[in-house]
């Protein structure tokens, strides 16, 4: 009986994960189903709108910086060797918009939002206030998740873009005092070079992000069990699989957007 002990460990933890697959999959349903009701809870769509972007300004905002600025010095030294230093603003806008905007800000997205999401969820959960809004006839997926999602949708698209715009500036300004690019070549070469594509694979990712980040959040905040040490637990959970599915879900869209455009 002992021998079969590490077999039956691995089929019991294929079998949570299915089971929490299941759940997350009916979870997403009933966000989906509640939509209709955010303007019910406009109030809380909107504070929500302000802790999750208007509060994450400043971090999107250094992280994009320092992605320009780390960006240009690399390929600009790189391109330099190769006499090829003026394309140093193509390389940065296409890095910027194409990847390093959208991944970097939805790994921080997923970490802020993320981890509030599931520890103020878990606290109402692990303290009954969620049950206390079904005794009231309160639905709290139309209350909490909804909103939440909303949220996260609206305010992750500016939150990119700002890091993506903030990128390009520091990098023109590397560019400008540590290469002595011009600006207007940079300018040139980081716009005229940028397509349609690259404009649609940048700006369509926030979006498929502030949808996974959000549910995934809300879920482990629903489902949080175990007290304190649950609660904790459950943000944990959140942070990192909204983070793997991050990565997972840009190589998924990259891959196809290569494939078809």
């Amino acid at each position: 009986m002992p021998e079969a002990r590490p077999v039956i460990i691995p089929i019991r933890a294929f079998k949570r994960t299915l089971f929490r697959l299941q759940e997350y999959s009916i979870f997403v349903f009933e966000n989906l189903y509640a939509l209709p009701s955010v303007w019910r809870y406009r109030k809380d769509t909107l504070e929500q709108m302000y802790l999750i972007g208007a509060q994450a300004f400043m971090i999107v905002f250094l992280a994009g910086l320092f992605m320009g600025v780390i960006m240009s010095i690399e390929s600009g030294h790189r391109l330099e060797t190769f006499g090829a230093k003026l394309l140093v603003g193509r390389t940065t806008s296409l890095a910027l918009v194409r990847e390093l905007g959208p991944v970097i800000t939805g790994l921080l997205m997923a970490a802020r939002t993320g981890a509030k999401n599931a520890s103020e969820l878990g606290s109402m959960q692990v303290s009954e206030q969620i049950d206390a809004l079904r005794a009231f006839g309160t639905n709290p997926i139309e209350k909490l998740a909804v909103p939440r999602l909303v949220a996260s949708l609206v305010m992750f698209f500016p939150l990119t873009l700002i890091a993506d715009l903030v990128g390009l500036l520091g990098g023109m300004f590397v560019s400008d005092l540590w290469l002595h690019v011009d600006k207007s070549f940079y300018w040139h070469s980081a716009i005229y070079d940028l397509k349609m594509k690259d404009l649609f694979v940048g700006f369509a990712k926030p979006f498929v992000f502030a949808f996974f980040i959000s549910t995934i959040s809300c879920y482990y905040g629903l489902t949080t069990t175990g007290g304190t040490i649950g609660v904790g637990r459950a943000a944990v959970n959140a942070v990192v699989v909204a983070s793997v599915v991050v990565l997972f879900n840009d190589f998924i869209f990259t891959k196809v957007v290569w494939s078809i455009l």
